[in-house]
């Protein structure tokens, strides 16, 4: 689906014409140059590729370098893939905001969070095991047994279990566009979406 790169800027809320408070995110999004135009002779299928803020050339390497070099556009620091755009685009044409529209639902992709080793509670939702009274000591947030008694003799693949939590692509879909603030390349979204102030985040209608 077509798309476009975006930074999160952080959260807030506003007021419903019925007078709710809805909390919201605020997204910097674009504007977008296109840096590599894909099609089903060359490529095996249609996509645009996009490039989202401005890098520097001392930073590239030889190949990203003659990449941009080729397109005729200036280095850009983000790059990603879209589908399904709408029109004709050619290299260094720039796509704003103006793609989306008020109302809007859009499925938006980022990393979460990173939180660390955490154990299988604040993991996985476990309740832990056994009561807090009756000489109970260190089994609180415990995860459990966690095989079976002699057959299988193993421990499954898949098994909840303690380890890194956050740090991983998360997308959360059907989520409805506020406003399009088109003078400051803004989206107000309805809701949290993954990552922390200052991510990137991939915005597909």
């Amino acid at each position: 689906m077509p798309g476009l790169i975006g930074k999160k800027i952080g959260m807030t809320s506003v007021f419903s014409a019925d007078g709710k408070n809805i909390p919201c995110t605020v997204i910097e999004v674009g504007p977008c140059v296109v840096t590599q135009v894909k099609t089903p002779e060359t490529d095996g299928y249609s996509a645009l590729q996009l490039g989202f803020e401005d890098e520097k050339e001392k930073h590239l390497t030889k190949p990203e370098s003659g990449h941009f070099k080729k397109a005729g556009v200036n280095p850009m620091r983000h790059l990603a893939e879209f589908k399904g755009f709408d029109g004709e685009y050619k290299l260094g044409d720039t796509i704003t905001v103006d793609l989306f529209a008020d109302n809007d639902f859009v499925d938006i992709a980022g990393v979460s969070k990173g939180k660390g080793f955490q154990g299988v509670v604040k993991r996985h939702g476990f309740g832990g095991v056994g009561q807090s009274t009756h000489g109970q000591h260190n089994r609180l947030r415990a995860p459990g047994s966690i095989g079976a008694c002699s057959y299988p003799a193993k421990v499954f693949k898949g098994m909840r279990m303690a380890g890194q939590t956050g740090n991983k692509r998360v997308t959360v879909q059907n989520l409805q566009v506020l406003k399009v603030i088109a003078d400051h390349n803004l989206l107000m979204i309805k809701g949290s979406i993954p990552g922390s102030k200052g991510s990137i985040v991939l915005i597909e209608k």
